[in-house]
């Protein structure tokens, strides 16, 4: 039993700026989620209160987008609280003074014209419903005005939808049910307040501009629809809420707004609890509450939930990132440790390990499951190699022999496949014993940007990570069958891990740029290109790399490819190095690997860094404050996907990366010792 005291509850308080490039992130345990900016402008196709994750095909839907808020003061007159759009704008508005993420929900407090006023939002755990409560701090009492914006869309596509005039609509006092079209479902608007009332106002609320998408290069022009606005009167220490949902009237009207927030708060707080003592308070705790965001029931996929409750199991899965992305096998197997294991989400990860390994295919797993999909796409060089890595931090962590006895045969058919050759070229070369890979048109390893057919960084050959994870699971699997009965196999394997190791180090060091190579035996010969891929063979459990080489490669990586903010993924010096990641879709993939700063590689330079220097706690700590720092930036509490390569060191791509999140957490408490 857990004798520690708790912990103080996890505030992130942040400074207010005047350009809405601050984002807030809250997320519902199936892929669903709220979002936007603290200003309430929203600026991505993705902003929005309620996107609801719902059973495939239909995937993740734009179910209630905006919700506009007005005061009507003691004296009659009306001023706005945050972003109006203009057609309703009174030119009066309650000043935005403090935003802050309380147990990593978003707090907004609003004064101006003699009142203060407290807006809370609230995502139901397991369910599609947001709700929103609005409080009065302090002056006479008001009128508020909510005037709901939907525009009833997948979530990827573009604001410039086209939307019907108006919407089946039924009204029940302060209670309200839109009708989108087939197959959504109802759309469940519910306000409760003192003397509270729906007015009927249909219109549309016309050209609305989304910054970010038009910085990007998307159509950045739409329309929302209103079916009309809620009325109540709020005095000093009332609440107003307001709930918006796909679920049923009943289920809806189950709990109060107090008893929502008081058990989210609870399922918060019991997250903290769970996790490893030194991520239960400061920037860890907060990175606990961030991880609870990736780890989700995938709501679509209705096979493997049912397959998983027939062997008395939960289908479980991890969200790479927000606001696009889908679950990917890569993102999630080096996730798995700091979002599931140091949470103490044991059970989680176990049935994460099982759910990938039903998937797996000719020795793959999944790249990824495409939104609103059953199949998975298997392009992928490294992540059923990832696997592995994930499975021996998951069997580290929990001892769980049961699992391990379950897969090793699916693990047996891996190693198999790849070495007799599988999809997409992958295979083992039977003159090294290392294993190459690439195939026309298709990207296999993390670097895997592609605009239209034009495939940025293909790597096609030996590329340097491959090979070290290719020894890695070579020798884990066999440690795996040296202890389950099969000394023959173990002994096959290991022999066959030997040979890899004495290939790669013959032929991965570059003696003339004294690091290794990024790529050999590729299309173009040896690629001497300085990029961090070469960390892994000195990071994983099994080092491939001979510890003589171990210092001149990190050093080499901390000179060229170390920021404050992670890695580069190429030297400054390189001909193709691009050092900002921004404008369309075109600039940014020729961007995304060439320079551009990845979070995530924090990780696997921190356990460089500790092999090459055991003592220095103080500096490897010293790499991590940049990222810290970052929890109060763009969206607030998380980690983005990618920086510029150079300062100030823009943030960029999602909002919130799963890895991101999940290798600062696990490198904070590495270091906590």
């Amino acid at each position: 039993m857990n004798n520690e005291e708790p912990a103080a509850d996890p505030i992130r308080r942040v400074t207010i700026a005047d350009e809405p490039t601050q984002e807030w992130l809250v997320t519902n345990g199936l892929g669903g989620y709220a979002s936007g900016t603290i200003h309430g402008i929203p600026t991505r196709r993705y902003h929005g209160l309620l996107i609801a994750a719902l059973p495939n095909p239909a995937g993740r839907v734009m179910m209630l987008t905006s919700l506009v808020a007005q005061v009507r003061l003691a004296d009659g007159k009306r001023v706005d609280v945050g972003w109006v759009p203009p057609q309703y704008a009174r030119g009066s508005e309650l000043k935005l003074v403090e935003f802050e993420l309380e147990l990593g929900m978003p707090v907004w407090r609003y004064s101006g014209h003699g009142i203060e006023l407290e807006k809370r939002l609230v995502v139901s755990y397991g369910t599609n419903t947001v709700m929103v409560v609005y409080r009065l701090l302090h002056g006479d009492p008001v009128r508020l005005e909510l005037r709901p914006g939907v525009q009833f869309r997948g979530h990827d596509e573009p604001v410039s939808t086209l939307m019907p005039e108006a919407y089946p609509l039924t009204a029940y006092g302060s209670r309200i049910e839109l009708v989108p079209p087939s197959p959504l479902p109802n759309l469940r608007l519910h306000v409760i307040g003192q003397n509270s009332s729906f007015v009927l106002e249909p219109a549309h609320v016309p050209d609305l501009v989304f910054s970010t998408e038009e910085s990007r290069g998307y159509a950045s022009r739409g329309q929302l629809f209103t079916p009309g606005r809620f009325r109540a009167r709020l005095e000093v220490g009332h609440e107003l809420s307001m709930f918006a949902s796909t679920e049923s009237w009943d289920t809806l009207l189950t709990m109060t707004c107090a008893e929502v927030l008081a058990a989210e708060r609870e399922r918060r707080r019991r997250l903290l609890d769970a996790a490893v003592v030194p991520a239960r308070e400061g920037p860890a705790a907060e990175l606990v509450l961030a991880a609870d965001q990736f780890v989700i029931r995938p709501a679509g996929r209705r096979e493997d939930h049912v397959r998983a409750r027939a062997a008395g199991d939960e289908a479980w899965t991890v969200i790479a990132g927000y606001h696009w992305f889908t679950d990917w096998g890569r993102d999630t197997m080096i996730s798995l440790e700091g979002l599931t294991l140091l949470t103490g989400r044991i059970q989680e990860a176990g049935s994460i390990l099982r759910m990938f390994a039903h998937h797996i295919r000719d020795g793959l797993i999944p790249n990824m499951f495409p939104e609103g999909a059953n199949e998975g796409l298997y392009h992928t060089a490294d992540a059923t190699l990832w696997y592995f890595h994930a499975l021996d931090r998951y069997l580290r962590a929990s001892g769980d022999r049961r699992t391990l006895i379950k897969v090793l045969p699916m693990l047996r058919d891996v190693v198999e496949h790849h070495m007799r050759g599988t999809r997409f070229g992958i295979r083992m070369d039977h003159d090294d014993g290392l294993m190459t890979q690439g195939a026309p048109g298709y990207q296999l390893t993390w670097m895997d940007a592609k605009a239209g057919d034009w495939v940025v960084t293909p790597r096609r050959g030996k590329p340097v990570e491959i090979n070290a994870l290719w020894y890695n699971a070579l020798r884990l699997m066999a440690d795996w069958l040296a202890h389950t009965g099969d000394p023959d196999g173990a002994r096959q394997l290991a022999s066959a891990a030997d040979r890899a190791q004495a290939s790669f180090n013959k032929k991965f060091w570059n003696e003339t740029t004294g690091y290794l190579f990024d790529v050999i035996d590729g299309e173009h010969g040896n690629d001497p290109a300085c990029r961090p891929n070469q960390l892994f063979s000195i990071s994983l459990s099994n080092p491939v790399l001979d510890p003589a080489h171990w210092k001149p490669v990190l050093e080499t990586c901390e000179r060229e490819l170390l920021t404050p903010v992670g890695l580069r993924s190429l030297s400054p010096k390189h001909p193709d190095y691009k050092p900002t990641y921004r404008g369309d879709l075109l600039t940014r993939d020729a961007a995304y690997h060439q320079g551009t700063v990845w979070s995530w590689l924090i990780g696997p330079y921190i356990d460089a860094a500790l092999r090459v220097r055991p003592d220095d706690i103080a500096g490897a700590r010293a790499k991590l404050e940049g990222l810290v720092a970052h929890l109060g930036e763009a969206c607030i509490g998380t980690i983005s996907e990618v920086f510029d390569a150079e300062s100030p060191y823009t943030p960029g791509g999602c909002a919130a990366q799963a890895w991101g999140v999940a290798e600062l957490l696990r490198s904070i408490v590495r270091l906590s010792r």
